[in-house]
């Protein structure tokens, strides 16, 4: 009779008792954009023929393997015998890239306990990817699933085993004793030594600065200032490649090629799916237009890099751009394998570059130009987290006046009077029905060397009137110059007012236009990259160095984390790096990343969260019987509207998935990877915000509860509200022009004739150039698609992230009331006392629908940001 010895509430010895256990492994063999690569398989089965297998072993959970422990510093649970996988040379793999799956026979007995992890080696000269394990029938327990989702590389390649957990969910003072050991090992190897080039095989966490987006070494006009670390450049951290120095300057990585752009270094699991890889380089084709220029110059009729009409910008969409196959294919070959870009030039006559029809323009091809429709983007378009509510009047400048003198702003009353219904400004103002949109101070300290290049704008204000009927309508646009002798002498203002005919129509749809090419700026460099994409990279790397796979909040933020370190990687090679295409397209051109580091200044977790942005902006206060515990001051407000259900519902759901497992806030403060994490995050991951008061203490079920739902909403709603609207809104660059190239013109210049004759080609000879349209156009188009295997809020990769059955039942109760916010979106944008959800465009607001199909749709909330 077997005996059995109680050591603790996690420890068991039993005597012996032989059995076996039958697993089932579900992985993906290494494939190439859908391919099988013949030379590894090949490898592989020789391998296996020479006795190179795939080796398994079981570990305990509940049973300590003393002697093992003897050698270790920690605990450490029994090992059963390794196994290996069966039938990998007579399993026929599938042609595309999918899943094989392989049994595995386990000797396992009754006094070995239960199973809570395992080992893996991989003997073969490739890697694979490793999904799941299932055990049937475990004795004494039944099931035991392990999700795994790692990419596998051959043994030699790791100093330690790989080592895998089941899913089953503990904070570490409840980690079964067996395990602990394994736990700390495994967040040990994932934070590495913090030294020396990182490979592709690596699974190394690290912090540094942004160090890489200059390249000294192709001369001064590639030196761009290193971000973060610094007093005057604060910024986030990114992931650590530890490439070498530049050799011209030691404070600068060295930078790989462009060709080797996709294989940039990020941990190895970080890496996109081969599957979104894939959609990613078909996509990304379009990309090669910086190869091209010289040749797609010649492609436009009449003045070559100038669009005459609307009508030869309509031709994008309507007729596409015509190429030959001629000399343009051999300069193409020059760079791109012909393999990846034979679908682009086809010989059958086929117009390749022939964009989508951008949903601004599919009812109304002018629209856009409406007054209306200008303000309602500020409220329904892609950056509608700027606008705020006019408190003040004039409105008045936050920089220093010793630096950049008066900056106060020059509309006078006389100016808006006629537009707000009879009311005094101060009447206005205290019935909060005056809004500003204001770029004046981000732009104004690097205008005057913005516009030493071949950039001509201004800082811009826009002063708006709250209608009766909901919407907005602009009453002065004051553009804004840096004064002729110097910055300590103010700023020369010029206000403009609404008009629809004659020259001075033609003026104000130029004072607009200037609006929008300040608003598109700040919106890619400062509400995309800088508070979504660069802001989350540190939560990122501290959780995956500081919170295991075991840990609770691990599981909770993983899906939101998922493919954002690569797509920052591949942003720091090619997007925001010095000539990369945000310089090409965007107006700041190479000052944009030192203008985000300024804007980071004032960057506050805290108001990172919807409800405490609203407010700090003035466009809603606190109520406590409000559902959402403030009330908006603007009610048809889109993205504010569909925001504070999408925020309710996801801080219901990390609310009551946190409650599960802490019961006061005691275990808080009690949990040494929870509180390692959230000190990393501060001190290194925004270590140049690390004295700031703001952050929260992480004693408290609220605070972990607060700062959990700010970054699922960063991650997720946020970053699709500001992301995937931008193919919709500004693949129409007249709608939202990126740039401006000329001034408004002096009365007695030519080009002031011109603006009174051709005011259409006058317009588009200010805004952004033909080729820099081009060029926009194919990359917002690139990140405005979902791949074919987006996983979207409410979603999960694996239906098995978790064994604990209260947390499946919470996450299910979230993912219906996700439904319930998608009928009423629906329903809203159908109720024509919305307008400001249609507009006079008929371009209903699904930016913040969760869902979505793949492709250009204009909605869906993915869990993360993944493009």
């Amino acid at each position: 009779m077997d005996t059995i010895t109680k050591k603790s509430k996690h420890e068991v010895i039993i005597g012996t008792n032989n059995s076996k256990i039958n697993g089932v492994v579900v992985l993906m063999k290494k494939n190439f954009l859908e391919l099988n690569d013949i030379r590894e398989s090949v490898v592989d089965r020789v391998d296996e023929i020479m006795g190179r297998k795939v080796a398994l072993q079981l570990i305990s959970s509940t049973v300590l393997d003393h002697q093992e422990s003897q050698h270790s510093e920690s605990y450490r649970g029994k090992l059963g015998k390794k196994t290996y996988l069966e039938d990998w040379i007579t399993k026929i793999t599938p042609l595309a890239a999918g899943d094989t799956t392989y049994n595995v026979t386990f000797e396992w007995n009754e006094e070995m306990g239960i199973p809570g992890a395992f080992k893996v080696q991989n003997f073969h000269h490739s890697e694979f990817y490793l999904k799941t394990l299932t055990l049937e029938h475990v004795p004494n327990h039944g099931r035991v699933h392990f999700v795994c989702n790692s990419w596998v590389y051959p043994a030699e390649y790791y100093k330690r085993d790989r080592v895998f957990f089941s899913n089953q969910t503990y904070v570490p003072s409840q980690t079964p004793t067996p395990l602990r050991g394994y736990r700390d090992e495994e967040l040990e190897n994932l934070r590495g030594n913090g030294t020396g080039k990182l490979e592709e095989w690596d699974r190394v966490y690290d912090y540094d600065i942004y160090n890489d987006l200059g390249d000294p070494d192709k001369g001064t006009v590639y030196v761009r200032p290193i971000l973060g670390g610094s007093v005057k450049y604060p910024y986030p951290r990114r992931g650590r490649t530890g490439r070498p120095p530049a050799s011209s300057d030691p404070k600068s990585e060295s930078r790989i090629p462009l060709y080797r752009s996709l294989s940039i270094y990020v941990p190895r699991d970080e890496r996109f799916s081969q599957m979104k890889m894939a959609d990613f380089v078909a996509y990304a084709l379009k990309s090669i237009f910086q190869f091209l220029a010289p040749e797609f110059e010649a492609l436009f009729d009449k003045t070559p890099k100038e669009f005459d009409s609307f009508e030869d910008v309509l031709q994008l969409y309507e007729g596409g751009v015509q190429v030959s196959n001629g000399s343009l294919l051999e300069k193409i070959r020059e760079n791109i394998p012909f393999e990846m870009i034979k679908e682009l030039l086809r010989p059958d006559g086929e117009k390749p570059f022939k964009f989508p029809v951008p949903q601004i323009i599919k009812e109304d091809k002018t629209a856009w130009r409406s007054d209306e429709e200008f303000a309602r983007e500020m409220l329904a378009g892609i950056n509608p987290v700027v606008i705020r509510r006019l408190q003040e009047f004039p409105p008045a400048s936050k920089l220093d006046t010793e630096l950049y003198g008066k900056q106060t702003s020059t509309i006078t009353e006389e100016q808006i009077l006629d537009g707000i219904d009879g009311l005094t400004i101060t009447e206005a103002i205290k019935s909060n029905k005056l809004f500003i949109l204001d770029h004046h101070d981000t732009l104004m300290p690097y205008l005057r060397r913005i516009n030493e290049t071949a950039t001509k704008t201004y800082a811009t204000r826009t002063i708006l009137y709250l209608k009766k009927d909901g919407t907005l309508k602009p009453l002065a646009i004051e553009l804004s110059l840096p004064h002729p002798n110097g910055d300590p002498y103010g700023a020369v203002s010029t206000v403009y007012t609404p008009a629809e005919d004659g020259v001075e129509g033609s003026i104000w749809q130029l004072a607009k236009a200037y609006v929008s090419v300040n608003d598109s700026g700040y919106h890619q460099i400062i509400s995309h990259w800088l508070n979504t994409h660069s802001a989350i990279e540190p939560f990122i790397i501290a959780t995956k160095r500081q919170l295991s796979i075991l840990h609770p909040i691990h599981k909770l933020l993983h899906p939101h984390f998922r493919d954002t370190m690569n797509i920052n990687a591949l942003g720091r090679q090619t997007l925001i790096n010095a000539g990369g295409f945000l310089e090409m397209t965007v107006f700041p051109g190479k000052f944009a990343m030192e203008m985000s580091s300024s804007v980071y200044r004032n960057w506050v977790f805290p108001d990172q969260a919807l409800p405490a942005d609203l407010i700090k902006r003035g466009l809603a206060i606190e109520e406590s019987t409000s559902p959402h515990g403030i009330r908006l001051l603007v009610e048809d407000y889109p993205y504010a509207v569909d925001g504070l259900e999408i925020w309710t519902a996801i801080k219901t759901w990390v609310q009551n998935y946190c409650n599960i497992y802490y019961k006061n806030d005691e275990m808080i403060q009690k949990d040494t990877e929870l509180q390692s994490w959230w000190k990393e995050v501060r001190e290194k991951g925004h270590a140049d915000k690390k004295h700031e008061p703001w952050w929260p203490k992480m004693q408290t079920k609220e605070e972990l509860i607060n700062s959990c739902t700010i970054i699922v909403w960063v991650s997720s709603a946020l970053h699709a509200a500001v992301n995937f609207g931008q193919y919709p809104y500004g693949g129409y660059i007249p709608n939202r022009p990126s740039t401006s190239r000329r001034l408004i013109p002096d009365p007695e210049s030519p080009d002031y004739v011109e603006l009174k004759s051709d005011p259409e080609k006058a317009f588009l000879k200010t805004i952004t150039s033909q080729m820099q349209s081009v060029v926009g156009i194919s990359l917002v188009e690139i990140l405005s698609r979902h791949s074919s295997d987006e996983v979207f809020l409410g979603q999960r990769e694996d239906i098995e992230w978790t064994k604990d059955e209260e947390a499946l039942k919470e996450f299910e109760m979230f993912g219906k009331k996700l439904e319930e916010i998608e009928k009423r979106i629906m329903k809203m944008n159908s109720d024509g006392r919305w307008r400001n959800r249609f507009g006079p465009v008929k371009m209903p607001y699904t930016l913040l629908y969760p869902s979505s199909e793949i492709g250009l749709t204009g909605r869906g909330i993915p869990n993360s940001i993944s493009i």
